[in-house]
């Protein structure tokens, strides 16, 4: 799985013997053995490639110090084109290779292919150009069809058509509401409100900051055929039909559908075996959002409001009203939108606090615990639409609550507890504010970022983010608070970190490896993943972001992880963080729906226009 060449001591040794064999003493020969081994390295690279000005640095790891320098050569050609000094790199080392090296090859911007080479070992190649990222945002879109729930044009099958059952409403339980639609939130088939509200408010978001980025490929169903709308306003709006279904009066709302009785193996989603009280593959649990502790089994959440989950598919409706209308694609299905964002605003401020995920049998739930940044976004999206100065008023309250807290201000936290992981309603907020507001907006996401930068020069790789569950969520945030303060400012200072952290995600980490499925095509990707397609059709969607490398501290707590095949990664893994290419380990190899959504504006970005 790893390009690396072994071709230093067979060309070496037949030189040296044809050379004076007679003259090489035991002593000349144990120099040589050491000087090979000392040069077994492992080279880390952006697989996926570097825009011509980005800055370009590598990583190369050994078990013994490495001495000269690095060469840039062309992939065709294998002709020099840069070289450079190893820069030991500061922090604490991975595992077995306490020996870390920066290379720094940013002067290379011409088009082309190259490869990064230390000694003997050598990089995967990768690509240079304008058009190294290529339209890789419409693979992430991709993955989010394959994710739908009800009609799925990636199995050609209707799923969980009775969805649900309600709880907790104020109706009499397990009465039938129409819940159908959404996605499913991940290798699972759970849906969440939690999840699928800010997934459609930042693919609504990605359209709006980068209109020209995104192709007309398919249909509202997922089908090959253009219908006039970009792809990504046609998978959003799935999610706003089903926050719709979600919110089928003014002051009711629903926040869950199914439960960990979901988790019976891998299945089609149309034969679900899963059981709920009423046969298998047949109606499933509602929850209700009442925003009190819920759970129908042994363990209860710890919800006290409905602010999160309200504020954010407010923010959702207001933005889409927005788009709708300004682009003049549908006046009617505008006003419907501006008055689901209003409603729910208005549910959001009546009960303020967090409703959290709920679980069954096991103990793991979305433990959300903040919600005035959702309130905030709602707040600013809602003023942005109706130019009600109430609504900024309340944004700004809102904000003036939150302030930098949330998931980058954190070394650690529970599962989804700062949910989203970054606040976008600081961002929505300083389009319209201030000048004083604006100042105070963009100071608290520098001190995010601030903090992630003095945690990135702990370790080698000068990764900031924590490895809790979701890790490479949390890495997709800090790319996308990065990169949107430098919109908001001009300040590039976070600009090499927000790199460093970019090109992680697409190889140079301990493993590798990237972390979206089947990117780049001839890379080194995850491919036994933890997704009912891949045992089911033997097949994976590509663009699927995963969950990431955690802690061995939170993984080898987790219930149910059995490794399926040996490690490929063995001998990369420490006591500290882990990954897996299994799929058997769903706490790290599991592409999550709002994870990739949340992807969408970082690749739209940094890629070409889709055609």
């Amino acid at each position: 799985m790893y390009f690396e060449s072994a071709s230093f001591l067979t060309s070496f040794f037949p030189k040296l013997i044809f050379v004076n064999m007679w003259r090489i003493s035991l002593f000349i020969l144990l120099s040589v053995l050491y000087s090979v081994q000392a040069q077994e390295a492992h080279l880390r690279v952006n697989q996926l490639g570097y825009l011509p000005n980005d800055s370009k640095i590598a990583i190369v790891f050994a078990k013994n110090p490495l001495r000269g320098n690095f060469q840039v050569r062309h992939a065709e050609s294998q002709a020099v084109v840069a070289q450079g000094s190893l820069k030991p790199a500061s922090g604490t080392a991975w595992n077995t290779f306490p020996y870390a090296y920066n290379l720094d090859f940013s002067q290379v911007r011409q088009t082309g292919h190259y490869f990064v080479q230390v000694g003997n070992a050598v990089s995967r190649p990768f690509r240079i150009g304008i058009d190294a990222f290529g339209t890789h945002q419409e693979d992430l879109l991709a993955f989010m069809r394959q994710q739908r729930c009800g009609y799925n044009p990636y199995f050609n099958v209707v799923c969980h058509k009775r969805d649900g059952k309600v709880f907790y409403a104020p109706i009499r339980d397990s009465l039938f509401v129409d819940v159908s639609g959404g996605w499913h939130d991940a290798g699972d088939q759970l849906k969440y409100l939690i999840t699928g509200s800010n997934a459609t408010a930042r693919m609504l978001l990605a359209y709006e900051l980068q209109p020209d980025k995104f192709a007309d490929a398919f249909d509202e169903y997922g089908h090959p055929y253009a219908n006039g709308l970009p792809d990504v306003l046609d998978e959003a709006k799935w999610g706003l039909d089903w926050i719709h279904k979600l919110h089928p009066k003014p002051d009711w709302l629903f926040h869950q559908v199914a439960d960990d009785r979901d988790h019976r193996g891998f299945k089609i989603p149309d034969q679900d075996p899963a059981d709920y009280g009423w046969g298998a593959n047949s109606y499933r649990t509602a929850y209700f959002a009442d925003g009190k502790p819920q759970g129908l089994g042994r363990w209860k959440s710890e919800s006290t409001g409905i602010a999160n989950i309200a504020g954010r598919s407010a923010a959702a409706m207001a933005i889409a009203a927005r788009i709708w209308n300004e682009r003049g694609i549908d006046s009617i299905f505008a006003e419907k939108c501006k008055r689901a964002a209003i409603a729910l605003y208005e549910l959001g401020k009546a009960k303020e606090g967090f409703q959290q995920g709920n679980s069954y049998g096991a103990p793991y739930r979305y433990n959300e615990d903040t919600w005035a940044d959702d309130m905030e976004w709602g707040a600013a999206e809602l003023y942005r639409l109706t130019g009600n100065l109430d609504y900024y008023e309340e944004a700004k309250h809102y904000a003036d609550m939150i302030r930098d807290d949330g998931a980058l201000a954190r070394d650690s936290m529970a599962h989804y507890q700062k949910y989203p992981f970054m606040n976008m309603g600081h961002f929505a907020l300083y389009q319209v504010a201030d000048a004083g507001t604006k100042a105070k907006l963009a100071g608290w996401y520098k001190s995010n970022l601030e903090f992630i930068a003095q945690r990135s020069k702990k370790n080698a790789f000068q990764i900031g983010t924590p490895f809790i569950w979701c890790s490479n969520n949390l890495m997709v945030n800090f790319i996308t608070q990065a990169l949107l303060y430098e919109q908001m400012t001009g300040d590039t200072q976070f600009r090499e970190l927000m790199f460093l952290h970019r090109d992680w995600l697409f190889g140079r980490n301990p493993w590798g490896t990237t972390q979206f499925t089947g990117i780049p095509q001839h890379g080194e990707f995850p491919e036994d993943v933890h997704l009912p397609s891949n045992p089911t059709l033997h097949k994976v969607e590509v663009g699927g972001l995963n969950d990431g490398p955690i802690y061995a501290s939170i993984y080898n707590k987790l219930i149910g992880l059995t490794l399926h095949q040996p490690d490929e990664f063995a001998e990369f893994q420490n006591e500290y963080v882990v990954y897996h290419d299994d799929i058997g380990d769903y706490s790290t190899n599991e592409p999550t729906m709002d994870g990739t959504a949340d992807a969408l504006l970082m690749m739209a970005i940094f890629g070409l226009r889709a055609k």
